[in-house]
């Protein structure tokens, strides 16, 4: 049984920081593409960030600069480094994978496995 468990979320001041981690069972994604999206309140969930198979990155553009995604394969370890972060990025924040590089990196309907999510509250 396939399983991602996400860590690290918790409450920040705005401009802070955090690290999320997501921790993948029951199968390697090390060929796949594994990335993180987010859903505030009210809202549909979006993309943020993913990373391929050859470590190849791609970052929603309100992010790009301040969040790095990353991963470990020998842990099968995603993790996303978040900076600056601002209000308006609460959200419960997902992890997302896949095992091929079929389909886009962007659209949630195009990844096979999800964590059940962390809360990230950025303060203002």
């Amino acid at each position: 049984q396939v399983r991602l468990v996400e860590a690290g979320g918790r409450l920040v001041q705005a401009g802070g920081s955090l690290r999320l981690s997501c921790s993948a069972s029951g199968r390697s994604f090390n060929s796949g593409v594994m990335a993180w999206f987010r859903q505030a309140p009210g809202k549909e969930r979006e993309f943020v960030a993913a990373i391929n198979w050859v470590d190849s990155t791609t970052y929603a553009v309100s992010v790009k600069g301040r969040f790095t995604i990353s991963r470990d394969n020998a842990k099968n370890t995603l993790y996303l480094q978040m900076n600056s972060l601002k209000p308006e990025e609460t959200a419960l924040y997902y992890c997302a994978a896949k095992g091929s590089g079929r389909g886009t990196y962007y659209l949630p309907q195009d990844y096979s496995y999800w964590g059940q999510g962390t809360q990230v509250t950025v303060s203002s």
